[in-house]
């Protein structure tokens, strides 16, 4: 059976009267890359710190390694730790940083030394080793920070948005770097952050927080494909997954969804046994939608408003006419280049969705109305 690394349970925090988190469970195998993410304040911030150490719990239990550290301090719990901030000593040089936790501990200057040229190598900060962090790039300062999270060999990694005080091309480079390293030293990560691409592409597995609660855990492409419920599937996608409010009808042996001037079938394995009339939420993500025509039927029509065209692809923005409603429904098409450059600001478009990726979910309660959601 593979190691636990990470077993936080039925964590609460509270200040005050005030619920930070609500029982949450996070469980890490030795190796996995696990990703907290979630608007602000949902909580997630807090359950890293408190994993840390940095934030004591109201209750709940830790255990790191296979030990119980809910009571330990930070420096007993065997993490490393890499902030949004850097946190890096501005008097010393980067091999001193490096070497500083190690320093501390009284390690031999023989393996302080091995451990920070080994570090070093790894994030190509060979030629800044007598440089001090005022003479570093935003970039080469959190690979500092990393650095000095290497060398100490921890049995957890810690990340807290250590990405948000880069621009967006650094944020790419240092993002494949992250995953990278983490592979390469067989590493165990839970790592914070609010950004969906970073979340996406990093996690082996996601807990999505919302109010102090996890809304669901799974793989990324796992949780994007089948979220569980509104918020899921609103949060995560870029951009947002259409919504647009429906009402359900049986014709013969289909099932239509109509409502702000949508018309559509659903798929009838998924969604045949729901009641005739109920109130639901339509979700379809933009690269769902395509334009009518070519043995595709119309869905919908958009009022375009505006195209965002993007060189290799285009989004389209515009509202949806022809319905009952007196709010007409938003919706955003990603399309090619070449459909994008032929749609105009002004025009009338015709819609079709993609049924096989058709998402509803009870008007009331947000959760998906699909049995096989969240698998």
């Amino acid at each position: 059976m593979t190691e636990l690394r990470l077993h936080a349970q039925r964590i609460e925090k509270a200040f005050g009267d005030n619920p930070i988190l609500r029982g949450v469970d996070v469980s890490l195998k030795k190796g996995e890359f696990g990703v907290l993410v979630g608007p602000s304040g949902c909580g997630k911030s807090t359950l890293l710190r408190i994993v840390a150490g940095l934030e004591e719990v109201t209750s709940g239990t830790i255990e790191i390694a296979g030990r119980n550290v809910t009571q330990l301090p930070p420096k007993d719990r065997d993490i490393a730790m890499v902030f949004q901030s850097y946190a890096l000593y501005p008097h010393l040089t980067v091999r001193e940083n490096l070497a500083f936790g190690l320093t501390l501990r009284k390690t031999p200057a023989s393996e302080i030394e091995k451990r920070v040229k080994e570090a070093s190598e790894m994030l190509g900060l060979g030629k800044l080793l007598e440089r001090l962090p005022k003479q570093l790039s935003g970039g080469q300062r959190q690979r500092v920070a990393m650095g000095r999270a290497i060398v100490r060999r921890p049995s957890l990694f810690l990340f807290d948005e250590p990405l948000s005080n880069l621009d967006a091309a650094l944020r790419a480079e240092v993002r494949v770097t992250i995953r990278n390293l983490h592979d390469r030293l067989e590493a165990t990560t839970l790592y914070v952050t609010h950004d969906q691409v970073e979340a996406m592409t990093l996690g082996d597995r996601l807990w999505v927080l919302n109010g102090g609660n996890v809304e669901q855990t799974g793989a990324p492409l796992d949780v994007y494909a089948r979220p569980r419920t509104l918020f899921v599937a609103a949060f995560l996608g870029s951009p947002k997954m259409n919504l647009c409010d429906v009402t359900l009808v049986h014709e013969g042996n289909s099932v239509l969804a109509e409502g702000q001037g949508v018309r559509t079938g659903v798929p009838s394995p998924r969604f045949g046994t729901l009641a005739k009339g109920l109130e639901a939420t339509l979700g379809i993500r933009p690269h769902d939608v395509h334009i009518a025509g070519e043995g595709r039927e119309t869905t919908c029509t958009l009022h375009v408003d505006f195209v965002e065209a993007l060189g290799f692809e285009a989004y389209v923005h515009g509202k949806l006419v022809g319905g009952d409603s007196a709010e007409m429904a938003k919706l955003v098409v990603r399309l090619d280049a070449e459909h994008g450059r032929r749609v105009k600001v002004g025009e009338k478009v015709p819609l079709s969705f993609d049924p096989a990726h058709i998402h509803l979910f009870d008007k009331k309660t947000g959760v998906a109305l699909d049995d096989k959601a969240g698998e």
